[in-house]
C-alpha cells in the first residue's frame, strides 16, 4: 500500500469498551490523534455486572460523561448483601469519600458504552466500527496495523501507522496482538459467564446481593429502565450437570436457562426476586473467562483494562477497573506526550511502561488475588457454608468486604483526579 493511503495517528486503542473509549477521550482531550478499532458495532448488550462504583465518578465527571450517565442509570445502590441457600443478609454499602456524595449505581452496557464512544468521537477520536486488528508490525518511528471491516459484506483493509497501540480489548479472546492470549484446551474448572435481565422483579431498589450458589457465584441489582441486571459465573462441569438436570429427557437445556434455574433452586432470595419476573431479552453468555494479571509490554503497547489483568467479577468492579487503568495510563502519556513524539522515543516509552505498570499493580494486585480467593470459597460447596456462616454471625464483614474490594477506595498513584492536563 502506498504511503499516503495509510493514516497515521498518535495512538491507536484497540477495543471500544470502557477502557479503550475512556483512553481515548483522555488523550484526545489533551491534542493526540487517536483512533479506536472497534469490532463490533453498538449499541450492544455485553455480560457485566453492570455496576458503576462510587469511586468512578469523579473519572467520569473528568470523561465529560456523568451528567449522562446518571441521566440514564439505575437507583443508588446503598446495601451490599448475601443470598446463599434460605440466607439473605443485607449491609451497609460503605459511604462513597467523594465530594459529590454520588453513590454506586448500575446501568446497561449497551447505554453505557455507546456514551463513551460517543463521547470519544466528540473530542476528535476517529472511530474505526466495526473492524478489527488482524497483523501488528514494527517499523521506524513506531507500528503498522492492518485493520479489517467486519460488517458482514465488505471485506476491506485498511492500513495505519501509530506511535503507541493501548490494548484494550478482551481478555479471553485470542488473536494477533501480543498482549491476547492463546486458545487453551477445555477443562472442568472453566469459568463461563452469564447474563440475564429481568423486569416486573422484587428486588429492593437499592441492594446488591451477592448470589452463592455450587460451583458458581453472582449478582443481582437494579439497573436502568427499571430493568433488574443478574450476572453469574458457572465452571464448565456444573454448567452440563446444570444442562442435563433441567433439561427434558435427553435433550440438555439451554444453557442461559440451566443456569438460571440452578441459582433460583440454590437460592431463595433469587427465587423471591424474580417470582412474577420476566425476561427481558436473551441470555448472555461468554468465555470461558481468564480472571487473573496478564503480562505487561512489549515496547509500544500499552495494556488497560482486561488486557493487563482481570477481578474474578464477585468483587462487581470491573467496569470501574478498566476506566482507572486508562487513567493511570493516560495520565503518564499526557504528561510525557513531547518525549513520545521526539525522534527517539524508546527511552520514554521504557519509563512510562515501568511506571504504569507499578502504579497499576499498587491500585489492583491485590484486589484480583484476594478476589480469587474469595470466588474460590464461594464456589466449593464446603467452604461457602463457611462463608455464609461467617456472614451470619456478623453482617458487617459484608461491608467490610465491600470497601475492600474498591467502592470506596479512590485511585492510588495518580497525581490526582482533577489532573488540569486529563480534565482540561
Amino acid at each position: 500500500m502506498k504511503a499516503e493511503n495509510i493514516a497515521i495517528y498518535d495512538a491507536l486503542v484497540i477495543g471500544g469498551g470502557p477502557a479503550g473509549a475512556a483512553a481515548a477521550i483522555l488523550l484526545a482531550q489533551t491534542g493526540w490523534k487517536v483512533a479506536i478499532v472497534e469490532k463490533k458495532p453498538f449499541p450492544r448488550r455485553k455480560v457485566c455486572g453492570e455496576f458503576i462504583s462510587a469511586t468512578t465518578w469523579p473519572l467520569l465527571h473528568a470523561l465529560g460523561v456523568r451528567n449522562l450517565v446518571l441521566a440514564q442509570a439505575g437507583p443508588e445502590i446503598r446495601s451490599v448483601g448475601l443470598y446463599a441457600g434460605t440466607t439473605m443478609l443485607a449491609a451497609p454499602m460503605p459511604t462513597p469519600r467523594d465530594a459529590t456524595g454520588q453513590w454506586g449505581r448500575a446501568i446497561g452496557r449497551e447505554h453505557f458504552d455507546s456514551l463513551l464512544l460517543a463521547r470519544a468521537e466528540d473530542v476528535g477520536a476517529v472511530v474505526l466500527q466495526p473492524w478489527t486488528v488482524s497483523r501488528i508490525e514494527e517499523s521506524v518511528g513506531g507500528l503498522i496495523c492492518a485493520i479489517i471491516e467486519k460488517d458482514g459484506r465488505r471485506h476491506a483493509v485498511r492500513t495505519l501507522r501509530t506511535r503507541i497501540v493501548i490494548a484494550a480489548h478482551g481478555s479471553w479472546e485470542p488473536g494477533p496482538i501480543p498482549t491476547q492470549t492463546r486458545r487453551y484446551p477445555p477443562h472442568g474448572s472453566d469459568l463461563f459467564a452469564f447474563k440475564a435481565h429481568f423486569r416486573d422483579a422484587q428486588l429492593p431498589s437499592e441492594l446488591m446481593p451477592l448470589l452463592v450458589f455450587p460451583h458458581g457465584y453472582g449478582g443481582m441489582v437494579q439497573t436502568d429502565r427499571g430493568r433488574v441486571s443478574l450476572s453469574c459465573c458457572i465452571r464448565r462441569d456444573a454448567l452440563e450437570r446444570c444442562r442435563r438436570t433441567w433439561g427434558i429427557a435427553a435433550v440438555p437445556a439451554r444453557a442461559g436457562a440451566a443456569v438460571m434455574a440452578h441459582i433460583q433452586a440454590s437460592c431463595l432470595g433469587v427465587r423471591e426476586a424474580l417470582s412474577g419476573a420476566a425476561l427481558d431479552s436473551a441470555y448472555l453468555s461468554a468465555g470461558p473467562i481468564r480472571p487473573g494479571i496478564r503480562p505487561f509490554g512489549p515496547e509500544r503497547i500499552f495494556p488497560v483494562g482486561n488486557a493487563a489483568g482481570e477481578a474474578h467479577p464477585i468483587v462487581a468492579e470491573g467496569i470501574s477497573m478498566a476506566i482507572q487503568s486508562a487513567w493511570l495510563l493516560c495520565e503518564l502519556l499526557a504528561a510525557r506526550k513531547d518525549s513520545i513524539l521526539a525522534d527517539d522515543p524508546r527511552a520514554a516509552l521504557a519509563s512510562i511502561g515501568h511506571d504504569y505498570e507499578r502504579s497499576w499493580r499498587g491500585n489492583f494486585v491485590t484486589r484480583i488475588r484476594a478476589a480469587a480467593l474469595f470466588a474460590h470459597l464461594c464456589m466449593r460447596p464446603a467452604t461457602a457454608k463457611g462463608v455464609v456462616a461467617l456472614s451470619q454471625h456478623s453482617p458487617a464483614i459484608l461491608t467490610f468486604g465491600a470497601r475492600w474490594s474498591g467502592k470506596a477506595q479512590s485511585l492510588r498513584g495518580a497525581s490526582s483526579v482533577g489532573n488540569p492536563v486529563l480534565s482540561r
